[in-house]
């Protein structure tokens, strides 16, 4: 029940969203709810980990240390890349910027489930990724964004800690000591962070309406060339390595899909309401493109078989 209701995130977020956008009274007074809804998703993905995911991080350095220079080569320098192509105001920059800086997005292992992809490597990388975000991500913010706009590195790595890197921490210790005596309440975690993620999209929403209208199709494309190219990289990259089709699929999975709800929050702390659109926007469109990705992979190899 829980994962047929997942799978449904991207109609969900449509549908709230819509909400948010006709009656923006009822999400536009919880714009501080928004850090404390994704330290809980954070808390949520520790609570799915265990040390022995970080230990896997030895056993296989290799893939996890090309994984994660893929997820920070390729993602800051497109979206840039992209911005500039497209000509986005300041405020749009920086929201892309945020999101291709950012690590990769929970919902990568359950795309990398759907798609016949190396769970369990999907696992470490986002993990990986995640507690490198700490430095990587306000790094590659600054490089990109400090002669555009301001960019706090300290405070935002800071926040980082407190956002990503404690919440993440604490579950991962509860899930380790104590997961045979919580494996009914752990269940119950990708469903609280899926709603979670829809409140935020739909706060953000709620406090862009009289700015959406504004918003024309090229962000939206550049949102779309983004997520696509972090897939297409992602996965053709490795292959020219010859690494295996599931590690290639997990790459590129994980490439291609960012923590979009983290781009929101650092947007709305420290730029502004219009530079967390572009991640509410790619938080929608990433989990259609992935089920689809994910969809066609499982369907390539049903027919093969």
């Amino acid at each position: 029940m829980i994962e047929k209701l997942t799978k449904l995130f991207p109609l969900w977020a449509i549908l709230f969203a819509s909400i948010a956008f006709q009656f923006p009274f009822l999400f536009i007074n919880f714009k501080n709810w928004i850090i404390p809804l994704l330290m809980i998703v954070m808390f949520g993905m520790g609570m799915t980990l265990t040390w022995d995911n970080f230990k896997d991080v030895f056993k296989s350095p290799g893939v996890i240390v090309f994984g994660v220079f893929l997820q920070y080569l390729i993602m800051p320098f497109l979206a840039f890349a992209i911005a500039e192509i497209f000509g986005l105001s300041a405020g749009l920059m920086a929201g892309i910027v945020l999101v291709g800086c950012s690590p990769g997005g929970t919902a990568s292992n359950v795309m990398c489930y759907l798609g016949n992809a190396d769970v369990a490597l999907s696992v470490t990388l986002t993990s990986t990724n995640t507690f490198a975000a700490v430095i990587a991500t306000p790094a590659f913010s600054y490089l990109f964004l400090h002669q555009i706009v301001p960019v706090p590195f300290l405070d935002m790595m800071f926040s980082i800690l407190q956002i990503v890197l404690i919440p993440v921490l604490i579950g991962t210790a509860i899930n380790s000591i104590f997961r045979n005596k919580i494996k009914n309440i752990s269940k119950a975690f990708p469903i609280i962070s899926m709603i979670a993620i829809i409140v935020i999209i739909s706060i953000i929403v709620a406090l862009n309406k009289s700015k959406i209208f504004n918003v024309d199709i090229l962000t939206i494309a550049a949102v779309v060339i983004l997520n696509s190219l972090g897939y297409l990289l992602g996965y053709f990259i490795p292959k020219i390595f010859r690494w295996d089709n599931k590690i290639c699929r997990t790459i590129g999975i994980e490439v291609g899909m960012q923590n979009s709800g983290l781009s929101v929050a650092l947007a709305i702390k420290y730029f502004s309401t219009i530079a967390a659109l572009p991640g509410a926007i790619f938080s929608i469109w990433q989990n259609v493109s992935a089920s689809l990705l994910a969809g066609w992979w499982r369907f390539s190899d049903n027919n093969r078989s």
